[in-house]
């Protein structure tokens, strides 16, 4: 599972493509207030051209449907929240892929305070997904990731 700990991220199954990116938001408690608030309602997915099903308050446990939509096409993706986190300098959550998804694997994002200052981390487990066409697609899919990340990054900027 991806650690929401912003100091430590302990080792994973070798089996997944491990990303993390890092961005620096702003500085002060009206920026934190506001990140904090975005990133537990769905913000970086939506801000970044996806839509949710239930773009209210994340909650753990909480099955949904992401849609992507790259270059003209749609791509459904179903998702299951397993870690929420909300604490004074850290919050935002995790979820996991569901069967249909196009890849496997996990997604967390969540902004945190370093001093003054308020961050926003990104972090991927993915790997090939077991069924066709996104098995055969994954190389795509894994250019598509990095581009949509950067989209992720300028969300809540």
């Amino acid at each position: 599972m991806i650690s929401l700990d912003s100091n430590d991220w302990p080792a994973s199954d070798s089996t997944y493509r491990r990303t993390e990116a890092t961005v620096r938001i702003g500085s002060g408690d009206a920026v934190w207030q506001r990140v904090s608030r975005a990133v537990l309602r769905w913000e970086v997915k939506t801000a970044s051209g996806f839509t949710v099903d239930a773009p209210g308050p994340v909650s753990a446990g909480q099955r949904l449907t992401v849609t992507a939509h790259l270059l003209g096409l749609t791509v459904v993706e179903p998702v299951e929240v397993v870690a929420v986190v909300d604490e004074p300098t850290r919050c935002g959550f995790s979820y996991r892929t569901l069967p249909g998804h196009p890849v496997d694997g996990e997604e967390a994002f969540y902004v945190h305070r370093r001093g003054d200052e308020v961050h926003l981390t990104i972090r991927a487990l993915t790997r090939a997904s077991a069924t066709q066409p996104w098995r055969l697609l994954f190389p795509a899919l894994l250019i598509a990731q990095r581009l949509v990340q950067k989209r992720y990054l300028r969300a809540l900027l």
